[in-house]
């Protein structure tokens, strides 16, 4: 029955189908499915759109029912801001300077363009943004403007800025001072040397160490921040300031963008030795500093970079196609870049083997020393200083600061005298005062030395010194009195084996010809002063004109002589450069021929032909002039122009008929001189370096005695006051020599901290009178030289010179030039300067600059090289004959070192930033606020535990 059922619907379910489409046509089912699904969709349709219209009602009625209604100033204020917007006015007036004003909006434009705009402009067209960033930069300019004008920065650049640097080479010297001494010196040695480096800074500032900030890139950020957080504090308005979005966006721009750079330019040590070589473009590379470089360097990396440019200018100079006079400047070049080449590599030889010898030891092993005589050394600050060392070690101390005493007895008791003829001739009457002035002071010498009570006591003969005594109490002091007796002490220091001729032997006589520059080795000499053969050419005229010719004729008035400097030229000869001056004579016979030639003198010639002259014929010194050697090692053609010259005029004075006639035996001597042949020296190379040692002190002390008789009323208000501190003459004398004796510091005034744990500044001298040009020479000269470690009669020496010759050479003019100099250095026009040249260096044609990158090593290497040149060659000659050679030249490669490690470089810029924000705000605690910055050092911290530990010991 089920079966049926089932039949009968398929059946007329069948019968409904076909019939459905015979009726209606085979698409039928498609129209049927369409309208089923249009039912469906128009149904969801009608509910959706009927729920959206509920829904916004039922809001609408929440809305009022539970929200308060619209302000009336909110509809009102979006109501403006679709206004258009008003331009904001801008002042462009910064520091009432129009020189200034302008280069600096086009920095603060360049600024904004570069480092705001550009990103900016992509989230917003808004302007006011930019602004009102423009505003609040030159709020705050206006602000350190006005700062900056009631600073007076000349104590800032005279003494705080110098005491800092001083400072900090202190410490680099103490740094330096600490690491032992190293046997391999290719050893990498920065890590060691940088923490001993601030060691030595928490031993002497305390309170701070900057350690921290100068070797952690994430503290220096965050000290930077702080920093910067600060300076707009003080410059900024207060409306600007507590906008935190602006103060935070500002104070990143400036500490990452603006002070982080322009730190780590300036610590950068390629850019300062680059600097450094900017600065002292204008003189002339030195070869003798060059070669004294290649020899001292023990960085072999310096060497093969030299060598490696050697190699490639001898690659292209035999490269060259050249004919005729050229190829032999070429050859010379060659030869002297291949004795650089062969000293590159002789001195890496030496470092990589370990074998670097020691310049003293190789002099002392030599055995064949230069012997200076012992008056010379009495006379000549650096001998004397080595002399007076061996003296005291000898026990001998008293006699040679007897000799000393008296020499300064003497100069001081002829000044005395003649001041006082010349106020009796004046009707004046302190010649009764004077005496006894005198007197005292040559009592005060017999009883420091001579009498009984002396101690240490010279040692003479008792029979002189009882006839002093008498002389002394009976006659009236004369400034030979002592003559005698320091006939006698000079003898004994002279013959006494114990004495010269022991010191001769004596290391530290070495250590002397080192300070006087008589160690150099032959290989490296190379100025166009030493000695050699002098060239000479065939002759134009005459043919073998003898000296037997010239000696026999030489009387006969009838023969003239001319001769005049024709040429100039540098030769090289292995490895040694020098001028050669070429010397035209012309000589007319009694029988009216004439003979010409030409001769080759060097200036080491010269030099001595003039010291062999002036001695024999004492009457030429005051008119003959030989030009100075100070420059000399300078090749450049307009110095050789200009000493061709001078040796021209030298040579027409000697050559004079007035001159002749005066010294009728001195024509021979010209006639030797200029002879076509080698000119045979006479005073040879020793003879030379103790002229040229001696008598620049002998005539500047001449020039200094000069000026001070020239100048009575600018010198302590004339001779009454002269008069008036002789009574104090004999104290000072016996504390003189106490202190040279016992190695008192005389600048040093009395403290209870060690001056080596204390800033420079805390030791000037009381008594320097706020002279401000001597004050910076002691700081420098103390600090760059090591001058504490030298013997105090040669330190107070060099005080009392630089003293004379300031105030004997300007007077108190000077003070007025430094601070009319300071003044010129922060004039409106040379801050301009400044600013153009800040915008030009970092926009160049308006174009923000490209970071530089990094140079390669072997050029960093050879700048360095050249920096040290360039500092070794500026050093003048006066400087090495009041300090010593030796001296000055490890004093200023040892201020190259200090440059040559970047993190102590960032110390000495923040130590200069924190010294400018003190003097710049003064009425603010920097210095107290820098403590607390810089506490978080682990160093500090375990200092200050030392330092407690050892104070609860005590």
């Amino acid at each position: 029955m089920f079966a049926e059922a089932s039949l009968s619907i398929w059946g007329w379910g069948g019968l409904g189908v076909v019939l459905f489409l015979v009726t209606f046509g085979p698409f039928a089912i498609f129209y049927l499915a369409f309208y089923i699904f249009c039912f469906i969709g128009g149904g969801f349709a009608v509910t959706l759109l009927f729920g959206k219209i509920n829904s916004e009602r039922h809001l609408e009625k929440c809305e009022h029912s539970y929200l308060p209604p619209t302000q009336i100033g909110i509809a009102k204020t979006l109501d403006e801001m679709r206004l258009e917007n008003k331009p904001i006015k801008i002042d462009r007036r910064l520091t009432g300077s129009s020189f200034i004003d302008e280069p600096l909006q086009q920095v603060i434009q360049f600024a904004l363009r570069d480092y705001i705009q550009y990103w900016y402009y992509t989230l917003s067209e808004d302007e006011s943004f930019i602004l009102e960033i423009r505003q609040t930069l030159q709020n705050a300019l206006v602000q350190f403007s006005t700062r900056s004008k009631e600073v007076d920065w000349q104590p800032y650049f005279t003494t705080r800025l110098v005491d800092d640097f001083a400072t900090h080479l202190r410490v680099f010297r103490k740094a330096q001072d600490r690491l032992p001494d190293r046997e391999d010196k290719q050893r990498d040695i920065t890590e060691e040397l940088v923490d001993s480096f601030f060691e030595a800074e928490v031993e002497m500032e305390r309170k701070i160490c900057r350690d921290v900030v100068c070797t952690s890139l994430k503290e220096e950020e965050g000290f930077l921040r702080d920093l910067c957080e600060l300076l707009l504090y003080l410059l900024l308005p207060p409306g600007d300031f507590h906008n935190k979005n602006m103060r935070y966006f500002l104070r990143e721009v400036l500490a990452r963008g603006v002070l982080l750079p322009l730190i780590n330019q300036l610590s950068d040590p390629d850019y300062i030795n680059q600097f450094v070589i900017w600065m002292i473009r204008d003189t002339s590379c030195n070869y003798e500093a060059f070669m004294n470089i290649l020899k001292l360097t023990d960085k072999p990396a310096e060497l093969e970079a030299v060598k490696d440019k050697v190699l490639e200018e001898l690659q292209y100079l035999r490269s060259l196609d050249t004919a005729g006079d050229d190829i032999n400047v070429i050859k010379n070049q060659i030869n002297s870049l291949l004795f650089v080449k062969k000293v590159c590599e002789t001195r890496i030889q030496r470092l990589h083997s370990g074998k670097d010898v020691d310049a003293f030891k190789l002099a002392a092993n030599f055995g064949k020393l230069c012997v200076i005589p012992l008056d010379h050394i009495l006379v000549h600050n650096i001998a004397l200083q080595f002399f007076m060392d061996f003296m005291q070690a000898a026990g001998a101390q008293a006699e040679l600061f007897f000799w000393l005493t008296v020499e300064g007895y003497r100069v001081t008791a002829q000044q005395q005298l003649e001041a006082m003829h010349d106020w009796q001739k004046d009707g004046r009457k302190q010649s009764s005062t004077t005496k006894g002035l005198l007197k005292a002071a040559a009592l005060g010498v017999y009883e420091q030395y001579l009498s009984d009570k002396a101690s240490p006591r010279v040692q003479v003969s008792e029979s002189s010194v009882v006839e002093l005594g008498e002389r002394l109490q009976r006659d009236d002091p004369t400034p030979e009195i002592f003559d005698d007796i320091q006939r006698k002490v000079y003898d004994m220091m002279l013959r006494d084996e114990r004495y010269y001729p022991s010191f001769k032997q004596s290391p530290l006589y070495v250590r002397m010809l080192a300070e006087l520059d008589m160690l150099k080795e032959p290989s490296y000499r190379g100025s166009d002063d030493g000695d050699g053969e002098s060239f000479n050419g065939s002759p134009t005229g005459s043919i073998n004109v003898s000296l037997d010719d010239l000696s026999n004729s030489c009387h006969d008035e009838s023969m003239h002589i001319h001769a005049f400097i024709s040429d100039t030229g540098v030769c090289n000869d292995h490895g040694k450069t020098y001028a050669l001056y070429a010397i035209t004579v012309l000589r007319r016979n009694p029988d009216g021929s004439e003979d010409c030639w030409k001769t080759y003198r060097r200036y080491s010639d010269f030099h001595d032909f003039h010291m062999r002259i002036t001695e024999q014929f004492e009457n030429l010194t005051s008119i003959l002039k030989l030009p100075g050697k100070k420059t000399f090692n300078n090749m450049d053609r307009e110095f050789l122009e200009r000493r061709k010259k001078d040796l021209n005029a030298y040579l027409q004075v000697l050559l004079n008929p007035e001159t002749v006639k005066a010294c009728p035996t001195l024509i021979q001597h010209v006639y030797v001189f200029l002879e076509n042949k080698a000119y045979s020296k006479g005073k040879g190379e020793f003879a030379r370096k103790i002229d040229t040692l001696v008598n620049p002190l002998r005539s500047s002390m001449r020039n200094v005695s000069n000026a001070v008789k020239a100048l009575p009323d600018s010198l302590a208000e004339g001779m009454n006051k002269v008069s008036d501190n002789m009574g104090r003459m004999s104290e000072r004398l016996g504390q003189d020599i106490k202190q040279s004796i016992f190695k008192v510091p005389p600048l040093l005034p009395k403290s209870d901290i060690d001056p080596e744990h204390c800033r420079v500044s805390a030791q000037l001298d009381d008594n320097v009178d706020d002279n401000i040009p001597l004050r910076v020479m002691l700081l420098l000269m103390d600090e760059v030289f090591d001058l504490k470690e030298k013997n105090q009669w040669l330190r107070r020496n060099i005080k009392n010179l630089l003293q004379q010759l300031i105030r004997a050479t300007y007077g108190d003019t000077i003070n007025r030039k430094i601070v009319d100099h300071v003044d010129f250095l922060t004039s409106p026009e040379q801050v301009a300067e400044y600013v153009k040249k800040f915008r030009d260096s970092y926009w160049p044609n308006g174009i923000l600059a490209e970071k530089s990158p990094r140079r390669d090593k072997c050029v960093r290497m050879r700048t360095r090289v050249a920096a040290k040149t360039s500092l070794l060659g500026i050093m003048p000659d006066e400087l090495k004959h009041i300090i010593g050679a030796d001296t000055t030249r490890k004093g200023i490669l040892r201020v190259f070192d200090m440059f040559q490690y970047q993190p102590m470089n960032r110390r000495l810029v923040y130590v200069f930033l924190e010294g400018f924000l003190e003097t710049m705000f003064p009425q603010y605690k920097f210095p107290d606020l820098f403590i607390k910055l810089h506490s978080r050092s682990p160093r500090l911290h375990r200092y200050s535990q030392k330092f407690k530990s050892s104070s609860l010991k005590r």
